[in-house]
């Protein structure tokens, strides 16, 4: 089974977009990494076998230095 997810991601302030970005996009499972406008900074495009890989997704991000609070958005149809 794919599970696939939005993972929005906050910024602390005056972190480096470019290098959060390329964090972002070493963390398997990254489909991909867009600076957004609005409540949120970042927008990954998560694929992942399970929901547990997911888990471990979530936890990968807030290992990135400079991310400050995730929401994830789970696909249920698409």
């Amino acid at each position: 089974m794919t599970v696939r997810a939005y993972q929005l991601v906050d910024t602390a302030p005056g972190s480096e977009v470019a290098v959060l970005i390329s964090a972002l996009q070493g963390i398997a499972g990254t489909k991909t990494v867009d600076a957004v406008t609005g409540p949120h900074d970042i927008i990954c495009t998560v694929e992942v076998g399970e929901l547990s890989d997911l888990a471990r997704y979530q936890t990968n991000v807030h290992d990135v230095s400079g991310v400050t609070r995730t929401m994830t958005c789970v696909v249920l149809r698409g």
